[in-house]
This record gives structure tokens, sequence and C-alpha cells, in this order.
């Protein structure tokens, strides 16, 4: 969850209390890690509860995940708090009372969780097109790069790769061969070859 809402350009943070999880997750890329209990008010925020947009509470026990809802919810004002149940008995506590705008099955995929949590299709695609074996690459064009002033068609991409769209400021566009890169624009490529890096080389 956390690595799909990151590459949607969210700032995600992660509360971790397991000293083994937190050595796994120090690696995802631009996610913040915060070790410790989030059942804990002071932690959570100090995670930042009192300025984010959605907290989404998907520990393994239900106690847990209600009463980090509430404390969401009925201390720091969240917007939107989303839960996973884990055992479908306790369905009924997980709603308002707790907290919890957005109640999920622990038999749902957590695609579904996020999808319910945010409203967003865009992310739960980007999800699916990664468990299928494409990749979804972000680069961007500074007055560095090689590819700054180049027409798209002029690049040589690596085999198995397209640009999907061109973002120049703030408008996403379909791009043609035509198109001239400029320092500002972001490109998304999808691929089911080519490395980061690679991407990365051609265009930068």
């Amino acid at each position: 969850m956390a690595q799909v809402l990151s590459a949607a350009d969210n700032d995600v943070i992660l509360v971790e209390q397991d000293d083994g999880r937190v050595a796994e997750l120090a690696t995802l890329p631009r996610v913040r890690l915060v070790a410790g209990d989030a059942c804990d008010p002071a932690l959570l925020e100090h995670a930042g509860a009192l300025t984010c947009d959605l907290v989404i509470s998907a520990t393994g026990r239900d106690e847990d995940n209600l009463v980090i809802s509430l404390i969401a919810k009925r201390q720091f004002g969240v917007g939107r708090v989303a839960a996973r149940i884990n055992d479908a008995e306790n369905a009924w506590l997980f709603d308002q009372r707790w907290g919890v705008d957005v109640a999920v099955p622990s038999a749902t995929p957590l695609i579904s969780l996020i999808e319910e949590a945010t409203g967003a299709t865009d992310t739960v695609a980007l999800l699916r097109l990664s468990k299928a074996g494409v990749e979804v690459i972000e680069t961007a064009i500074t007055e560095q790069s090689r590819a700054a002033g180049r027409a798209l068609g002029e690049i040589p991409l690596p085999a198995g790769t397209v640009v999907a769209t061109v973002v120049r400021d703030g408008r996403p566009t379909v791009p043609g061969p035509e198109v001239r890169l400029l320092p500002g624009d972001e490109l998304l490529l999808v691929s089911h070859e080519a490395t980061e890096q690679e991407i990365h080389a051609a265009f930068q």
C-alpha cells in the first residue's frame, strides 16, 4: 500500500512496532518510517496525524485497528480513516462510532482497501500493472538532462518501453514523437523490460 500510494505522489508515513519489519520497510523509497506503537496517541501525533488526510489501520489485530481509528478520528480529526477487519465477527464494530469511515474485510485484497480508502482508481491501476510484471517509471527533465530540448522521437528508448504521458505545467498529455522535451517536464513510462537505471540513462 505504501509503495502504491507513494508512487501516486502522496506523502506516506508508515508506523511499525516490530523491529524486524522496521528493518525491511526501511528500504522502501519515498516513504517515511516511524518505529513504535500506533495505538499511542503521542506517537501518532509525532508521525503527523494532526495534518494528514488519511489514516489506514491495517494491523493483524482488530482491537488495535479500532483503537488507532478512534484516536485518529476523535483526537486528531483525520478526514478519512480506513481499517482492516481481521475477524468477520467483529465487523459490526467497524463504523463511525469507532471513527472508521471505510472498513474492509481481511479476505478482501489490500488493493481494494487502497481503492476504498482513497477513491483513487489510478493508484489501483498502478498496482495491477506492477503485479502483471509491468513497471510504471517516472523521470523528470532538468536543465542538465541530455533529453532537454530534444524531440521525443529522437531519444532511443529501452526495449519494451513506451512513454505514456508527459506532464507539463501540471497538465498530462499523450505525447507524439514530435514533442520537444523541456526542463520541468515529468514523464511516465511503462515498461516490461527496462530498469529505472536504463530509463534514467536514456533521458538524463
